[in-house]
């Protein structure tokens, strides 16, 4: 086989098995899982809330399943209202190389590295893409309805499940309003 079709070939591969992949599920991150969502109580009206996705989850989905969340930790907690103290969304990108070697290279086939571009020369030696996938992280407040009242950036938690919740759980109908 040639060079250039044992390239093609890698590639190929590599599109397929990418192509198979789904966007990670609203679920809570298990200990066998790098994907799904995470709190963690930190006072008495205060949360840590996560949501991580895998590299065909978009930043938009991701940044939704953390306001869901915050939601339902909040009316899980006994409060219809909350604000985001603190809420930030990372994007970790890592680039994959297909390496098909040099003529007579008996090396391995694939190897990750931490650079942008690859390739050597016109022959195509290398094919390198980035993978990118995020994690939206935020510290909640939980506010009384007195507290609400005089916050600006308030959210109402159930009017956010009414919103987002077809979005999230498309198949599920909408909570019924209080």
């Amino acid at each position: 086989m040639s060079q250039i079709a044992k390239i093609s070939a890698a590639a190929a591969a590599v599109l397929l098995l990418a192509a198979c992949q789904t966007p990670a599920s609203y679920q809570p991150r298990g200990p066998q899982s790098s994907t799904g969502y995470t709190d963690q109580q930190l006072a008495q009206n205060r949360w840590r809330v996560t949501f991580t996705g895998n590299s065909v989850t978009k930043r938009e989905t991701v940044e939704n399943y953390l306001l869901q969340r915050s939601a339902e930790v909040a009316l899980k907690a006994g409060y219809r209202w909350f604000v985001f103290d603190t809420r930030d969304t990372e994007a970790q990108t890592t680039y994959q190389s297909d390496f098909a070697g040099w003529p007579g290279w008996h090396g391995r086939g694939r190897y990750w590295h931490s650079w942008p571009y690859g390739g050597w020369g016109a022959g195509g030696m290398e094919i390198t893409r980035p993978i990118t996938s995020y994690e939206a992280s935020a510290e909640i407040v939980l506010l009384t309805d007195e507290q609400a009242k005089a916050e600006a950036r308030v959210l109402q938690a159930q009017d956010v499940l009414d919103h987002l919740g077809p979005l999230v759980h498309p198949t599920e109908p909408s909570a019924p309003k209080p």
